[in-house]
């Protein structure tokens, strides 16, 4: 039985999907507005290890990302770039994308796009007016009446009693310690310019609450297993969300909503202004790999605090290295070699308890230890040439086992534009030692190392690996 600390529960619970063995799932994805930061992708890799775990423990998941392309950030700014909205947000829309890939995220099923969901968001408001939910002000806007929700302020465990109250907030983010009814439509304004659509209210556009309700009800819906996101999702986002949902379809939203703790940099909090505010582009620039990052955003419990540092890519990709190096060593076994070990069932046993981690709320660090113990026993087993060929094809095999949850150890690095220049460096380096041209291989030697990768040499003739 797979456990998850459920936000709205406030503890850890049993997992029991809707339809037997199938998950449905939605993740709150990017505001695109700009280049998407390592503090949103820490939480996209852990929703990337939450549903890599549950397909490890063969559920079939169907996955729901959305792509926030219109609020108040994407208006602002695509009209004080004077771009039109979807030129602007295609922008980032396109980078994210690249992201994902680089980071070896295994894409959702669906990336639905606010500004192609309008249609489905009016009729959710105006199933909520019909049912009372909501009034108009003068300007067209339409607003969700708090009030008028029992259970609003369950998932925040805020009493509604003890809140400051306000009337209404026009804003797509407000307070936690406000509570104000929220826009579920904006009417127009001119400084919006030509963003607008038709409504039973006026030109105007949807709030940002609204969106995720009306799209992931769409793809999984009205009542379905997991939703994600930051802390800061919670309220009054996630909160709204159930409020609005659960009203216009009279029936429960989710079951289970997880979230992930802030990113700090430098046990500060990120911002530009600090200079310590990242994107993933700016690291590759740096020269770190995207596995490094991948495996930094990843090794800290979801629900911890991240402190993010460049010495802790730096010791990621070390790791990362230690993996790959007991591949390659095991690779070499001859397949004559049948004295020894087959680690059978210490490898059955790191397996067992890897997944028993996992299981219990995505326990991330305790699965790569029970990996790394068993690491460091291959070790001790090469060194030994005490690993039989049979031995090291199941290590080998549960290496790829595992690196289905991991996303690291197989992952094709994309800064390897470079990898023919590399092989020919490497060549011209051979045959500069075979002519004993030392000097010559050195030079080559240093460029290699100038492009982030080591050389080795062995008996077995020169090994490339990451810095």
């Amino acid at each position: 039985m797979i456990k998850f600390y459920n936000t709205i529960a406030r503890k850890k619970v049993d997992f029991i999907p809707i339809v037997k063995n199938k998950v449905f799932l939605y993740t709150c994805g990017p505001t695109v507005y700009d280049f998407a930061h390592i503090g949103n992708f820490r939480a996209y890799i852990f929703e990337d290890l939450l549903r890599r775990t549950l397909e490890f423990c063969n559920y079939e998941v169907l996955h729901v990302m959305n792509l926030t392309d219109i609020d108040d950030k994407t208006i602002n700014k695509a009209n004080s770039e004077s771009i039109p909205l979807k030129e602007f947000t295609d922008r980032y829309i396109n980078a994210f994308h690249e992201d994902v890939i680089k980071l070896n995220i295994i894409p959702a099923h669906h990336y639905p796009r606010a500004t192609d969901f309008i249609e489905g968001m009016i009729g959710m408001i105006k199933e909520l007016e019909k049912k009372g939910y909501t009034y108009t002000t003068d300007d067209g806007s339409v607003f969700f009446k708090i009030s008028k929700y029992k259970d609003y302020g369950k998932l925040s465990n805020l009493h509604p009693e003890k809140l400051i109250l306000g009337e209404r907030v026009e804003d797509d983010e407000y307070e936690k310690e406000e509570m104000r009814d929220f826009a579920l439509w904006k009417g127009y304004k001119k400084e919006e310019g030509d963003i607008y659509w038709e409504s039973p209210w006026g030109r105007g556009r949807p709030g940002w609450h609204i969106e995720c309700s009306a799209m992931s009800t769409h793809y999984l819906g009205n009542h379905f297993d997991i939703h994600c996101g930051g802390v800061d999702n919670i309220f009054p986002h996630h909160e709204n969300e159930i409020a609005q949902s659960c009203c216009s379809t009279d029936e429960k939203f989710v079951n289970y909503w997880l979230h992930n703790e802030h990113l700090l940099v430098d046990s500060q909090k990120m911002s530009k202004s600090s200079g310590n505010f990242y994107t993933i582009r700016d690291l590759v620039d740096k020269g770190f790999t995207p596995e490094s990052i991948r495996y930094t955003l990843l090794s800290t419990h979801y629900r911890q605090k991240l402190n993010f540092t460049l010495k802790k890519l730096k010791n990621s990709q070390k790791s990362i290295n230690k993996i790959r190096e007991v591949k390659r060593r095991v690779d070499l076994i001859d397949i004559s070699k049948t004295t020894g070990k087959n680690f059978e069932d210490i490898t059955s046993n790191m397996i067992k308890e890897f997944t028993k981690c996992l299981k219990s709320d995505l326990n991330i660090s305790g699965a790569l230890g029970e990996m790394f113990i068993w690491i460091n026993k291959i070790f001790k087993g090469l060194d030994n040439n005490n690993i039989t060929y049979e031995g090291g094809r199941n290590i080998i095999k549960s290496l790829d086992f595992i690196d289905k949850v991991l996303g690291i150890i197989n992952s094709k690095d994309k800064q390897l534009d470079n990898e023919e220049k590399i092989k020919i460096l490497l060549q011209k380096r051979n045959e500069a030692r075979n002519s004993k041209d030392w000097s010559l291989a050195d030079k080559i030697r240093e460029e290699i190392e100038s492009l982030g990768y080591l050389v080795e040499d062995t008996s077995d003739g020169a090994i490339i690996k990451r810095k």
